[in-house]
């Protein structure tokens, strides 16, 4: 097993259960405090944001006022570096061409991004996001990589119908760390709407938190899934889907499926 793979005992716990959160806390004596105050906000917020989009958009502002980095899951500017281009290495390696359109889904503050607005050709890179605070500090990040002359497209968005893009203008769409923080009607939300928006030959990578055991969610913050749920979904939506066994390879604790309009895009 290479050394990022995901052990099965990982793969099969159930991190909501009080078992797991119980020996979690022995383990972790020093992560108990910022849990129970994570626990807290997610109280409030519930009360104040009973949808989702509502709730995580006050998600992120939160984490965004104290650094945009780690509100988009890097501790470190270090690693936010280097999960930005694995997902830019992986891509290219898979694809992404410069002559390609591109929609990146849940964009946050350009980790990826930037490296993709690099690749394409200007006006190429479609950015959305349902956080206006995320999109100011992407703004921010595009002027500090000198990344103007590109004139990428960065929106906010309220859901993931996709209804204000064009048909058939996307040869890769690609949402990375977006449905591990989502419920799965909004996943479906997605998937039955991607389609449209995708070139006949064009796929979408999406990558998710995967779980062998039972489905389950902390909080409303983190939400894994059984690969098979998620093939089923995009199969029910008319679209062909494959999980991406290379990408687990890498050094990065999600998991990936591709889906497209066509069986050989993703063959």
């Amino acid at each position: 097993m290479p050394a990022d793979a995901k052990s099965p005992r990982k793969l099969r716990s159930n991190r909501a259960a009080l078992t797991h959160k119980v020996g979690y806390a022995l383990r972790h004596p020093e992560r108990v405090a910022p849990y129970l105050k994570r626990a807290g906000r997610d109280a409030w917020l519930r009360l104040k944001h009973p949808d989702h989009v509502g709730y995580y958009r006050a998600v992120m502002a939160s984490d965004a006022r104290r650094s945009p980095e780690a509100a988009v899951g890097s501790q470190t500017h270090e690693r936010w570096l280097a999960l930005g281009q694995m997902q830019f290495d992986y891509l290219v390696e898979h694809g992404l061409r410069p002559g390609h359109r591109m929609l990146d889904i849940g964009c946050g503050n350009l980790r990826g991004g930037w490296r993709f607005i690099q690749h394409l050709e200007p006006g190429d890179y479609y950015g959305i996001d349902i956080s206006p605070d995320i999109l100011v500090a992407a703004k921010q990040t595009l002027v500090e990589r000198g990344l103007q002359d590109k004139v990428p497209h960065l929106t906010i968005t309220g859901d993931l119908t996709l209804d204000f893009l064009p048909a058939e203008h996307f040869d890769v769409v690609h949402a990375h760390s977006v449905f591990s923080h989502s419920p799965l009607d909004v996943i479906e939300e997605c998937l039955s709407h991607v389609g449209r928006v995708l070139r006949p030959t064009g796929f979408f990578d999406f990558t998710f938190d995967r779980t062998e055991g039972a489905e389950h969610q902390v909080l409303r913050e983190d939400f894994y899934y059984r690969t098979e749920t998620l093939l089923t979904l995009a199969h029910r939506h008319g679209l062909h889907a494959r999980f991406m066994e290379d990408w687990e390879t890498r050094p990065h604790g999600q998991s990936k499926i591709r889906v497209s309009r066509a069986a050989h895009v993703i063959a």
